[in-house]
């Protein structure tokens, strides 16, 4: 190990004695490096947990055979009543509907300012 640190530490002092332009594309092409470093290793692990992949609708999982997904902030059950609602007539053609679930705003009374006498 310390033959790699020595030579990092001439590799440093070397670079302290180039004029500033050599400095900055020395200290851009560390950084680049390290950010590639970086991005190689999340790249990696994120293939390997299957967060990349790419399924093909089965009829096993329920995709594919004219059910539905509705996705939403709500709960389970909130969500299960419109697709239930939704599948009841089989004969209509296929369309997508979205219904806004975002709450109403709240009014709020506004502060009255008191003046504390000092």
């Amino acid at each position: 190990m310390k033959p790699i640190l020595d030579y990092l530490i001439n590799r440093f002092e070397h670079a302290k004695g180039q004029p500033h332009h050599i400095r900055k594309q020395i200290a851009f092409g560390v950084s680049s490096g390290i950010a590639a470093l970086i991005a190689i290793v999340w790249l990696v692990s994120s293939v390997e947990s299957g967060t990349f992949a790419l399924k093909n609708p089965t009829p096993e999982d329920g995709s594919g055979d004219g059910s539905m997904f509705v996705a939403g902030m709500g709960g389970g059950s909130q969500n299960l009543a419109g697709a239930a609602a939704a599948l009841t007539n089989e004969s209509a053609p296929a369309h997508i509907e979205i219904i806004d679930t975002t709450p109403a705003p709240v009014k709020v009374k506004p502060v009255e300012q008191t003046t504390v006498p000092f």
